[in-house]
């Protein structure tokens, strides 16, 4: 293919000095954050992407993005965080058994001592999407991390709730994938493979699905997550080069995560995966158990056309709400789905004076 837009590029971020910070979990895997920082500010936010992609999806260069939109609005220190879920590691292109027990409990808190060691003692608040947000509420509920000024958490929480069909799909195609068929993850860029290799026959296959567009990413997307013709967004808040590289903005993902998120979405909130685990003992097996005693406020946000986790986050306010009222906060965004509020062409107008707002308002 012709890109664009390069893979992994800085340059939707040109006017801030970028640095990258390696560190290393408590279970072994190497990660990395990048800081762009334009001058020490009182006040520091951490961007956390979801699964399949990575920090390009607040650094995309065709439109204003999320980290110019900050830097320019009062937050000149902003880092984003490549964990274990990101396109930049490879880590979900195997058969792995990761859970967001692990996330929760290895990532979040060695990247956290990783910023502050640089940082101090700065207001740290936390910006974060889809699985990355289930995960980091479940680390900060479950009492592994602690100290931050103010959490906005898109898409899902603590209360994952998804459609009929994408909790089918939940249900059957780990299994089916790993052992029937072989696969050890899923990829969206398998329609540019070899012709008539597996991937390429399975993208093929896919796309006879999906009439709505002629991009093949776009339809294994749909197929990877929720329910939808597309699914992950609409295709009207999306710039044309977003949606062409949307196999470069969405990676591989492995499948056992689909069986943590279908635990929590029969069991109606965020819970362990295997309470057996020994690894996982400093975590509570119901991650909203303590919720009444977590004095972060959170905004949590959606959009109405949300085909991924439809209403989980208004689900998931009503519930924080009844054992805490008036410490957090939803804002539902007209219009939009799961993905587009970040990576949508005018969201620099119709999402991100929404966020600084709140982060502000943490700040006071």
């Amino acid at each position: 293919m012709t890109r664009r837009i390069p893979m992994f590029t800085l340059d939707g971020v040109p006017d801030a000095r970028t640095s990258t910070h390696p560190f290393t979990t408590q279970d072994g895997l190497g990660l990395s954050m990048l800081r762009f920082l334009r001058e020490p500010s009182g006040d520091v936010v951490l961007v956390i992407h979801g699964l399949t992609t990575s920090s390009d999806m607040f650094i995309m260069p065709e439109h204003p993005n999320l980290v110019r939109y900050l830097l320019d609005n009062g937050y000149p220190d902003v880092w984003t965080l490549d964990y274990r879920m990101s396109n930049r590691h490879p880590y979900n292109r195997s058969m792995h058994r990761f859970t967001m027990d692990d996330i929760a409990l290895f990532d979040y808190p060695a990247a956290l001592r990783t910023l502050r060691a640089e940082v101090g003692d700065r207001r740290v608040h936390v910006i974060a999407h889809c699985l990355g947000s289930v995960s980091f509420m479940m680390s900060l509920f479950g009492g592994a991390v602690d100290g931050i000024a103010g959490v906005i958490a898109n898409s899902a929480a603590l209360t994952p709730r998804v459609p009929a069909w994408s909790q089918l799909k939940l249900t059957v195609a780990p299994a089916f994938m790993e052992y029937v068929l072989g696969f050890p993850y899923l990829d969206p860029k398998w329609g540019e493979e070899p012709a008539l290799t597996r991937g390429w026959l399975f993208s093929k296959a896919v796309d006879l699905f999906h009439p709505e567009c002629d991009e093949s990413s776009c339809h294994m997307l749909s197929l990877m997550w929720g329910t939808g013709w597309p699914a992950l967004y609409g295709h009207d808040k999306l710039h044309a080069i977003t949606h062409a590289r949307s196999g470069d903005l969405y990676g591989a993902t492995g499948l056992h995560y689909y069986r943590h998120v279908l635990k929590m979405v029969r069991a109606g909130r965020a819970v362990k995966y295997d309470p057996r685990d020994p690894r996982h003992s400093a975590l509570p097996g119901d991650y909203l158990a303590n919720a009444a005693e977590i004095t972060t406020p959170v905004l949590l946000t959606t959009g109405d056309r949300n085909r991924v986790f439809a209403d989980s986050n208004v689900v998931c306010h009503d519930r924080l709400n009844a054992v805490a009222p008036g410490r957090h906060e939803l804002v539902v965004f007209p219009g939009y789905g799961h993905q587009d509020v970040f990576m949508g062409k005018n969201c620099h107008q119709d999402v991100f004076p929404v966020m600084t707002d709140f982060l502000k308002r943490q700040g006071a």
